[in-house]
């Protein structure tokens, strides 16, 4: 398992200096705020590949001394908070890609132009690498899932309170030196508030924190919000709900959902990205969701640990409307052991994370 995750465990142990302080010292053009969008993506992605060829090079030899270096005047991560702040005026970092203003109204996501943090704590139900897990819950989603758990933040723009970049960089400075393993961005969804989330990575960059990234997704992102993330985060903790488009649509109201979770995936996969998938076994699901699932991990994403799931209740709408009473109940045994058995058939390494 800490073979499969070796840059989280020297991230983790500050043998290595987390992603985001490698972007925040690859320099950019001081005048790149007056580029245009299309001019600034060109550079973004241009900046990507120098990134890479520094990542590299610390994958293979790190060293911790580059988080206390200095800033360059612009940066990588500056570059990206740019772009992550013209988003807010035509959000498009979901593929829901609503292009609400943001400033001006609420997106697709339920949210505007604001951060709220419903709480953030110290997480010991995680997998077992993660914690203690450094938790940080964001209110809003852009998923309508029937059987959230986590409705009365997910579905509630207004649950908990509004947070600056400066208090987010407060709260994961506190998690990390009260033994927080990680900083795990949740909600809710985490991928509404990623202008916020970069801005608090410049702030520990610049005062020399250091602790890793971890993204807990539905995974629902553009190439575009991906990208802005992609090179902050040094361990990826995703959701891979459904093996086809109609039940994704059915209940979590999520168009072309296989089509752009699987191309998200494959963008982390082919990377080697550290990386823990998970995947929640629905009653009845396990033939058109789980299996797909299971075997699509295992021929594009080898390297992957797999954490199968039987944590589902019926909440939210699911007790409620009887349209969808076919998930009214736990998942039971035989589900669970028939998916466990196409794991191992599969060669998936499932059993190191099961909780």
């Amino acid at each position: 398992m800490r073979e499969r995750l070796r840059w989280y465990y020297a991230v983790m142990r500050n043998i290595a200096p987390a992603k985001y302080h490698i972007a925040a010292r690859v320099e950019a053009p001081r005048d790149f705020a007056a580029m245009g969008d299309g001019e600034l993506w060109k550079l973004h992605e241009e900046l990507g590949r120098v990134f890479d060829e520094a990542w590299a090079e610390q994958r293979a030899r790190p060293d911790f001394s580059l988080a206390s270096r200095g800033l360059p005047e612009a940066s990588f991560l500056d570059v990206k908070i740019e772009l992550a702040e013209r988003q807010l005026r035509r959000c498009m970092l979901c593929e829901r890609r609503c292009g609400v203003d943001r400033t001006r109204g609420r997106g697709a996501c339920l949210l505007d132009a604001r951060a709220r943090v419903a709480s953030f704590f110290h997480h010991l139900g995680e997998e077992a690498p993660l914690v203690p897990s450094g938790t940080i819950f964001f209110a809003g989603c852009n998923f309508r899932c029937v059987y959230c758990q986590n409705w009365d933040i997910s579905q509630d723009p207004e649950a908990g309170v509004e947070v600056t970049a400066e208090a987010l960089a407060a709260m994961q400075i506190r998690l990390r030196e009260e033994g927080a393993r990680n900083i795990n961005w949740v909600g809710g969804e985490p991928t509404p508030n990623i202008p916020w989330i970069l801005k608090s990575l410049k702030i520990l960059a610049r005062r020399g924190v250091n602790v890793p990234q971890l993204w807990n997704s539905n995974m629902y992102l553009t190439p575009e919000g991906l990208s802005l993330i992609l090179h902050v985060i040094d361990i990826w903790l995703p959701d891979f709900k459904y093996g086809n488009n109609a039940c994704a649509l059915r209940y979590s109201v999520a168009p072309r959902y296989w089509e752009v979770v699987t191309r998200n995936f494959s963008v982390i996969c082919r990377r080697g990205e550290d990386i823990i998938v998970r995947h929640l076994v629905l009653p009845g699901h396990v033939e058109c969701c789980t299996k797909p699932v299971l075997k699509w991990l295992a021929e594009n994403c080898r390297h992957a640990l797999v954490n199968i799931m039987d944590q589902y209740r019926p909440e939210y709408l699911v007790p409620k409307l009887d349209k969808y009473k076919e998930i009214r109940r736990r998942v039971s045994e035989e589900e669970m052991e028939e998916a466990y058995k196409y794991a191992d058939a599969l060669g998936l390494a499932w059993r190191e994370v099961t909780r």
